[in-house]
């Protein structure tokens, strides 16, 4: 019933195919990963002070602390009833760990909240990018490399405004989504997250009060890059900001993202547009069905539940980008709010690209159906007799090709008539009458 009556069906009807980002999105991931910037923190302070001097033994005690029970999360939640505030909450609940010690004081030593929580969210992110989303993309490029290969070969009628034009082959236009998906991930692989630790309003105020000789700007940065070891998605600190980090850099990859969806949308209206045309047959399963009147139906639901999903992860991260880099004077408090839905995002992906997984895996090219439409139009090759004739010297001849078959119906025995009539050598008019429109693809099944 908890199922049932979740809000948003990705923690209902989708919960097992986002359960892989929960880990990195849902409310306690958030507090474990701000709890492990505290403590880090606190670890990188205490080696740069000579307040207590700290043994591999200690830290690895003080690490245990931030790898929150769910006990340790409910008391949390309860602090936080209490203070209103989930960092300050997160604060006073480390305190109470360490609470017989000397260093409970230094636990958010001078930072503001913006500085645990954007570091924290970076990491979430880099986290769910390498453990999660490219890999799911990766295997999607994998899928699309796998088709290609297989029907690299196989001819097929091409359409440009939607009506009949020069052949082309299957495999060559999956080959085309690959490849423009592959250049996406490379952008996404290479993308580095800004963060920041510099106090309230970002010019280390209060932890230069307190410790003046010390170099928070050169700290700041090595802390920042010590979280990047074995780390896929780098952060990269950002020098100057208000009290929050501009966020410019998470737009820009929500930009990419959003850019990827673009071409998976691209692709799903296409694989569509086969499967309406018979020319993809889809594989029947047993027991599933269609339609609740039509027995028949065998729908392209996997197709179809992508483009839902990508329309809303686009919705969301083009929203996340507009937002995210506005905030009024040093902060405003509205892209909180925002950030936490970083992860339906997320899941709408996710969930899209498995659908597209799977609606590739359920197709299989019928190569006889796409003989036929080819042989139905003959005149796909009039783009090949012109240009032959041209190079013969005809200067007309893209004219007379216009005349013959432009908005008229044009049979193989028009062609061959209107190929017979012509005052050419025989041995290019054999040539012209041996461009039949299947085996009309250029260079297609040669590109790899």
């Amino acid at each position: 019933m908890e199922h049932l009556n979740a809000l948003s069906p990705l923690d209902g009807r989708y919960r097992e195919k986002t359960a892989n980002l929960r880990p990195f999105f849902s409310e306690g991931a958030f507090f474990t990963y701000r709890a492990r910037v505290e403590i880090e923190y606190l670890i990188a302070f205490l080696r740069q002070t000579d307040i207590q001097k700290l043994n591999k033994q200690m830290e690895g005690e003080l690490r245990s602390l931030a790898e929150l029970s769910e006990a340790d999360l409910v008391r949390v939640k309860a602090i936080e009833a209490e203070t209103r505030h989930d960092v300050k909450a997160l604060e006073y609940f480390l305190r109470e760990q360490i609470a017989d010690t000397a260093l409970h004081p230094y636990i958010h030593f001078g930072l503001t909240s913006e500085d645990t929580n954007n570091i924290a969210y970076a990491l979430m992110i880099s986290d769910a990018l390498s453990a999660v989303i490219l890999p799911a993309l990766n295997k999607l490029s994998d899928n699309l490399g796998e088709i290609a290969d297989r029907y690299q070969a196989a001819p097929m009628l091409a359409r440009t405004h939607g009506q009949p034009a020069s052949p082309t082959t299957f495999g060559k236009e999956m080959r085309v989504f690959q490849a423009r998906l592959v250049r996406k991930l490379d952008l996404l692989t290479a993308h580095r997250l800004g963060a920041k630790l510099n106090g309230a309003t970002g010019n280390y105020s209060a932890l230069a009060a307190a410790f003046p000789a010390f170099d928070w700007v050169a700290f700041s940065e090595q802390f920042i890059r010590s979280f990047n070891q074995n780390r896929q998605t780098q952060l990269v600190p950002t020098a100057r900001t208000t009290q929050i980090e501009p966020r410019d850099a998470l737009a820009e990859l929500f930009d990419l993202i959003k850019g990827v969806n673009t071409i998976l949308l691209d692709l799903c209206g296409d694989m569509w547009r086969y499967i309406s045309d018979g020319w993809l047959a889809q594989k029947v399963v047993d027991g599933e069905v269609g339609s609740s009147t039509m027995p028949h139906k065998v729908n392209p639901i996997h197709i179809e539940n992508a483009e839902g999903n990508l329309g809303l992860a686009n919705a969301l991260l083009e929203f996340f980008s507009r937002k995210l880099p506005i905030s009024r004077l040093q902060r405003d408090l509205s892209g909180s709010t925002v950030l936490r839905s970083i992860g339906a995002a997320f899941g709408h992906c996710l969930l899209a690209y498995h659908s597209v997984s799977a609606g590739l895996a359920r197709v299989a090219l019928d190569e006889a159906a796409c003989l036929a439409a080819l042989d139905a139009h003959p005149e796909v090759v009039t783009e090949a007799i012109q240009v032959i004739l041209k190079r013969e010297g005809l200067s007309d001849a893209y004219e007379r090709l216009l005349d013959l078959s432009r908005g008229k119906p044009l049979t193989r025995v028009n062609l061959e008539e209107f190929i017979g009539e012509l005052e050419l050598n025989e041995n290019v008019k054999q040539e012209l009458l041996a461009i039949p429109p299947r085996s009309y693809i250029g260079l297609a099944d040669r590109l790899d």
